[in-house]
């Protein structure tokens, strides 16, 4: 918590730009949900809640500015240079780029931490050692090949079940906030909501125990009721299978072949369908999606900026890339520019360029 990343998590988009308004979630405070959810669940289980608590505090560490937009655009900047992944991003940054310790760099991190980070959605390698899920097609990320060959994180093998609490608390409160801050921004509507089928039962219950409600408290009961259900069967399909399991160590966890922490089939199928409401109504909204590109485009010529003109990056970094071959230049500048916030990547262009896109949906 008291690393520059974390602090810049401040002013980082979770799905509106920060200047669109105080109430909505930034990067910081998903984050800080993330964790009280992570922690009541390692709590309820009997897991240790510090680690449960680390690892949700780091999970986002990697963002860009203008989160998954500023990914994907700096993804593609670096097409040739090993590409750009905000989970191997935040581990370089709690490995090497945090400079706060006399003789090393990084913050000092226990390995079940680090594995946490690296390792809380899932293996990111099969049984014969071929990369699964989303990196199957263009293989491991530098970042992670390079620590694991020195400080080996058993990348074929699940995480800890504090580090599993920590991705389904961001499951759950991803599906929570960004339903409050979509109905608050205007672009969902509550009637909408009807179409999934665990948020009409849940809107049906708050009519039923407080009818007449007003449009805010209403919202408000509804994010609530949300995580309560969510977590709630999160903890009784986590005990059942942790009872099946019976481990005796941390290891039988991580091999026990899938999470320990997981909602129920039912639930699981639930939360999906929240999901899948979301990204056609909320996240690729018209209104949205504009401002989505131009957020891409101020990362693109902030990227092009600086690969062509090293030298007008700031001379800490600058100095230090100015006669780099092309390759280590181009992860300084992803660097760099992983690093900004979304406030920062917006003066950064006004100082660079004549105009800037507007990044406004309100």
């Amino acid at each position: 918590m008291h690393s520059t990343a974390f602090r810049r998590l401040t002013h980082k988009t979770q799905v509106f730009i920060y200047h669109e308004g105080d109430h909505f979630r930034t990067r910081l405070t998903h984050t800080l949900e993330v964790s009280q959810i992570a922690r009541a669940l390692a709590r309820s289980l009997g897991l240790d809640e510090d680690l449960a608590e680390a690892v949700a505090l780091s999970h986002d560490l990697g963002h860009t500015p203008f989160g998954h937009t500023g990914e994907d655009a700096l993804h593609s900047c670096m097409e040739g240079f090993g590409g750009f992944d905000h989970n191997a991003q935040a581990l370089r940054a709690v490995t090497r780029l945090e400079r706060r310790y006399a003789h090393f760099d990084g913050l000092n991190l226990a390995f079940e931490t680090l594995e946490g980070l690296v390792k809380h959605n899932g293996p990111l390698l099969d049984e014969a050692g071929h990369p699964t899920g989303r990196y199957r097609e263009h293989g491991l990320p530098l970042a992670i090949v390079e620590y694991d060959d020195a400080h080996a994180l058993g990348l074929s093998l699940h995480a800890s079940a504090e580090a599993q609490a920590a991705a389904l608390a961001d499951d759950i409160a991803y599906d929570a906030h960004d339903l409050d801050d979509g109905l608050r921004a205007g672009i969902l509507d509550a009637h909408e909501l009807r179409s999934v089928p665990i948020l009409a039962e849940l809107l049906d219950e708050i009519d039923y125990a407080a009818p007449g409600l007003d449009p805010s408290r209403r919202t408000h009961e509804l994010t609530r009721r949300v995580i309560t259900r969510l977590v709630e069967d999160a903890l009784g399909a986590s005990e059942t299978r942790i009872g099946e399991l019976r481990p005796g160590s941390a290891d039988d966890i991580r091999r026990a072949g899938r999470s320990m922490i997981a909602f129920s089939d039912t639930m699981g199928a639930a939360e999906r369908s929240i999901k899948a409401f979301l990204f056609p109504k909320l996240y690729h909204h018209p209104r949205l999606m504009a401002v989505r590109r131009n957020a891409e485009a101020i990362v693109r010529d902030l990227f092009a900026t600086f690969m062509r003109e090293p030298g007008r990056l700031p001379p800490l970094w600058g100095d230090e890339l100015a006669k780099a071959p092309e390759p280590k230049l181009a992860r300084g500048v992803a660097d760099y520019i992983a690093g900004m916030t979304d406030r920062y990547a917006i003066q950064e262009h006004r100082r660079l360029f004549p105009t800037t896109p507007e990044l406004r949906i309100l």
